[in-house]
This record gives structure tokens, C-alpha cells and sequence, in this order.
């Protein structure tokens, strides 16, 4: 190890990831050190949304969106081959002073918290685009550069480290996510669930803005106290090396806390979620329900940046309530919803409260589970709310009424439908059993009660899907279902077998998964678990938390 550069760096992790692993790391760097791939997986989107402008005929604008899509989902492989798992480090790593005098850098990277919403993003974005390719029949040109203007956005959120670049990010997805509902929205009500959407989001937007204010001014006060160079800093790895009182962390917490439950959306915040879902297109409802924002805002700047403040009493109990009241509140609002849509709407509800849950457990096992649920979300209610298009295509509607027995004329859908919904209640051999397991180890370590509670979202989990699935593809044939209906069409079958291929992957295999997200779960654990604050050093070094 001493024959290779940062030699210092190699010595202190040279136990944990052994010689092998330094070496491949340091390549990595090499490799990557010249080429900005996570700039150009940022802007890929929005610079293929402006050449799609120049196209009218909408074949060509339709075969356009696609091959970009395809472009970047092969970089954010690339990206995922060439990550060093097991591994805290800050990866692929861009960094460039934006605005010097207050602090302000362009800082892309990527960690085991995001490397897989990279990956994710990118999937789901191809996914929509060969759903959209006949379901989007009017302003297919505008739709597609929507689609990939929302892409980019939601792609920075994940790679940025400055915090005013991830704001900027956070706060730009909404033009795309406004007119994505406003204008293709299939509701009565979309112009009102659009509108909804913004203005929630907004006014969470203001109170996370001033926590982060409140970051770099505690960090200014620090600078001018230790007489450093950098007056000012918004960037993650700096504002993690500068100690913050816990009455002051406790402030800041709140207010960060409201800005990313609006748009998780944590209960009882949720209340724009089921019109939004239920208004906008099929591809609008894939992205709300499948990447899971919110609660990446929380492990990826709350819990690190206020790790005395997460682990208070007060907070731990308030916000792993509010978890578990969405779980059993979502849950039994699914129960008895008639519309599918909705059904899944406020599923989502429920499965996030069991995130949040696992994220406030704040053990290996919770943080782990609940990770890693939010990626499966991006396979199973996302892969549901597919289902729940081909299901409209054919009855358009997706009101319980007008199914019954429909297993009959459509076995290849029922079947898909069948593999994705067990994911999405956690049966064994499936994706959501692996994430909602951990989360449940996680809950009863920390408190036996939280996941006494949580287990019965599980059980009603299973019921309202359940019940749901029996009443629609099962049974007589409803008098509404149509005489001659179609089976899964080519592209409907590249869109469900893609969702099963990962749902069973995961849930079969989820070693490679757990293996690129321990290192950097480890490390979180870590800097919550010590009494005082853990530096982090800048990622120059290679270090992680």
C-alpha cells in the first residue's frame, strides 16, 4: 500500500477494505479523473430536451428521447460497474468554485447513499419513455422534453454536495413536475393538483432554506474563529467538519425537516400526494412514487449534518410517530379505496412511513432496510402504477367497478401484476421482503414497540392489495370488462419483465446491492452513534465519514 499515492489515506483504511480494494479504488480515481461523467449524466437530459426542439415529426422526436435515455441509463451503469463497494469514499468526484465569495461550488459525487438513485433514475426515465411511446399522443414534443428537463433535476439532487446547487436542483424539478400534471394530467381536477403540488413544496422549500442558511452562517462564525481561508462555506464535506451546538442543531433540524417532508411526503404533509397521482400521467405518478426524494434529503444532509439533534429523544419519537401513523393510516386508507390509483397513492403513504421509520431506528439494520426500500419503491409502486396504465388503456378507467375476472382474458398481465404487488407487500423472494425485513430488525433494536406497530402495516398491507387483486382479475367476468381485450402488448412486456427481473434480483440475490451502500450506512452509523462530532475529511483524500 505504501507504494501508492496518499499513502497516509491507504495505512488507515488498509485493514477495513484491504490492499486489493485500495488499489482498484485509486485506479478508479485515475480513470475518472479526466472525464466529468457525473456532469454528463447531469446534463445529458436537458441538452437532449434541447435538441428534440428542433425535430416536428413526432417519430423522430419519440426515437430521439429514447436513444438519449438509453445513453444515459449505459453511463449511470458505467458508473455503478466502476464503483469501489464496501467503500465511504466520495467517488467520481467534480468539484469547481461557483460563486468563491459566498461559498458556493459546483460539487458533484457519489456515495453508497447515491450511486443507486443514479442508476434508478436513469432506469425508470427509459421505462416512461417506452410506456409514453403510445399513450402520449398530443405535445409529444413538449412531453418528451419535459420528461428529460426532470430527469436532469431529479439526477442533481443526487450527485450535488453544495447545498445551495442541491436547492437549486430541488427547486427547478417543479416547472417539469407542474406542466408534466397541468398538461397531461388525465383528471378533472389536474390543473388543482398541479398547483397543489408547487405550492406545498415551495412552502417546505422556505423553511429547508433557512436551515441551510443557518448551516453557513454557523460555519461562517467557525471560519472566523479558527481564521481560515474559506469565509464561507454550503458544501457538505466542510459544513460536516464544523461542531454545531445541539440547541442550534435541534432548529435547524426543523426547519430541514419541513422542507423534506412536504416533498417525501411525510404524514400528515401528504395531503397533495393522492391528487397529484391520481391527476397526473402515468409518468409523472412512476417518478413521485418511485424516487423517493424526501427521505434521501434526510440521510443524505439531515441525519449527518445534525447527528445529535437526529438521535434526540423529542425527534426520535415525533418522527418515527409520524412514521408509524402513516404506516397503519395508509394502509387502512388503501383498504378502502375502489379506485387503483388512489389504492396506491396512499400505499405509498404507508411504505414510506415504514422509511422513515427505519431512517430514525438510526442503527445499521434501519438505515440499511430503509436504503434500501427506497430503491425497491422505485421497482414495485412504480412497476404498480405501470400496471395501473396498461389496466386504464383497456377500461379507461381504473375504478374497481370496471374489472372482474379479467385473469381470463389477460393472463400475462395478471401474472406481472401478481409478481410486482407481492413485491410491494414483501413476500419472501422479492425485493420488499429484504428492504421492510431490515427496517423491522432495525425497529425493534431500537424500540420493541416501534416495530410491534409496524408489522401490522405489513399484515394490512397484504389485505388491501390482496383483497384488491381477488375482486379484479378473478372471479366472474364484471359486466363492464370488454368482450375482446389484448394481452400485454411488446412494449408493455419490455416495461413489466425489466420491473420483475429487478424485483426478483433483489430479492434473491441482494448481496451486490447491500455490498455498494454497507460502507457508507457503516460510516453514518458511526458519526451518530459517538457522543462528539466526527470529522469528515474532504473527499480529496479518498475519506469518508
Amino acid at each position: 500500500c505504501g507504494t501508492v499515492p496518499f499513502s497516509s489515506y491507504c495505512s488507515t483504511i488498509c485493514s477495513d477494505v484491504g490492499c486489493n480494494r485500495i488499489r482498484r479504488s485509486f485506479m478508479l480515481e485515475e480513470l475518472t479523473a479526466g472525464f466529468p461523467i457525473l456532469s454528463c449524466i447531469l446534463f445529458l437530459p436537458v441538452a437532449g430536451a434541447v435538441v428534440l426542439w428542433l425535430f416536428d415529426e413526432e417519430d423522430m422526436v419519440r426515437t430521439s428521447a429514447l436513444t438519449i435515455a438509453l445513453v444515459e441509463l449505459a453511463l449511470s451503469v458505467f458508473v455503478l460497474l466502476r464503483f469501489v463497494p464496501e467503500s465511504a469514499a466520495m467517488q467520481f468526484t467534480e468539484r469547481v468554485q461557483w460563486i468563491p465569495a459566498l461559498g458556493i461550488s459546483y460539487h458533484l459525487a457519489v456515495d453508497g447513499i447515491s450511486v443507486l438513485f443514479v442508476g434508478l433514475t436513469a432506469f425508470l426515465t427509459v421505462l416512461v419513455v417506452v410506456y409514453s411511446w403510445d399513450t402520449i399522443r398530443h405535445q409529444v414534443k413538449l412531453y418528451m422534453m419535459c420528461l428529460l428537463a426532470l430527469e436532469t433535476t431529479t439526477m442533481g439532487v443526487f450527485v450535488s454536495l453544495d447545498l445551495i446547487l442541491f436547492f437549486v436542483f430541488w427547486e427547478l424539478m417543479l416547472i417539469p413536475s407542474y406542466f408534466l400534471i397541468k398538461l397531461w394530467g388525465g383528471g378533472a381536477e389536474r390543473h388543482y393538483a398541479a398547483l397543489k403540488f408547487v405550492l406545498y413544496t415551495l412552502l417546505g422549500s422556505v423553511f429547508m432554506l433557512v436551515g441551510i442558511a443557518l448551516l453557513d452562517i454557523n460555519y461562517h462564525q467557525w471560519a472566523l474563529l479558527h481564521h481560515t481561508e474559506q469565509a464561507y462555506s454550503f458544501d457538505l464535506l466542510d459544513l460536516l467538519r464544523v461542531p454545531i451546538p445541539v440547541s442550534q442543531q435541534l432548529v435547524i433540524f426543523w426547519l430541514m425537516f419541513l422542507g423534506f417532508a412536504f416533498k417525501a411526503p411525510v404524514f400528515p404533509f401528504h395531503t397533495w400526494l393522492p391528487d397529484a397521482l391520481l391527476e397526473g400521467p402515468i409518468g409523472m405518478a412512476v417518478v413521485l412514487a418511485g424516487l423517493k426524494l424526501g427521505t434521501f434529503g434526510f440521510i443524505r444532509f439531515s441525519i449527518p449534518l445534525l447527528p445529535d439533534a437526529s438521535k434526540s429523544e423529542t425527534v426520535v419519537m415525533v418522527v418515527a410517530g409520524l412514521g408509524l401513523c402513516a404506516i397503519l393510516y395508509g394502509a387502512w386508507m388503501a383498504l378502502v379505496q375502489a379506485d387503483f390509483r388512489r389504492l396506491l397513492a396512499y400505499s405509498s403513504v404507508s411504505h414510506l412511513g415504514f422509511v422513515v421509520v427505519g431512517l430514525f431506528a438510526l442503527n445499521y439494520q434501519g438505515l440499511q432496510g430503509s436504503l434500501l426500500t427506497m430503491i425497491n419503491l422505485g421497482f414495485s409502486t412504480a412497476g404498480l402504477f405501470f400496471i395501473a396504465g396498461f389496466l386504464y388503456s383497456r377500461q379507461q378507467t381504473t375504478e374497481l367497478s370496471a374489472f372482474g375476472g379479467m385473469a381470463k382474458q389477460v393472463p400475462l398481465l395478471a401474472t406481472f401484476f401478481l409478481i410486482i404487488g407481492l413485491a410491494s407487500i414483501g413476500l419472501p423472494g422479492t425485493n420488499g421482503f429484504v428492504g421492510e425485513f431490515l427496517i423491522l430488525l432495525g425497529a425493534f433494536k431500537a424500540k420493541w414497540w416501534f416495530g410491534a406497530v409496524a408489522v401490522l402495516g405489513v399484515i394490512f398491507g397484504a389485505a388491501y392489495f390482496l383483497w384488491y387483486y381477488e375482486r379484479s382479475m378473478f372471479g366472474p367476468l364484471g359486466a363492464a370488462v370488454k368482450g375482446t381485450m389484448s394481452d400485454l402488448q411488446p412494449r408493455e412486456k419490455i416495461i413489466a419483465v425489466s420491473l420483475s427481473v429487478m424485483i426478483l434480483w433483489i430479492g434473491l440475490y441482494p448481496s451486490p446491492f447491500l455490498r455498494i451502500m454497507n460502507g457508507s450506512i457503516q460510516a453514518l452509523v458511526d458519526r451518530v452513534q459517538q457522543e462528539t462530532k466526527v470529522s469528515l475529511q474532504d473527499n480529496r483524500t479518498g475519506r469518508g465519514y
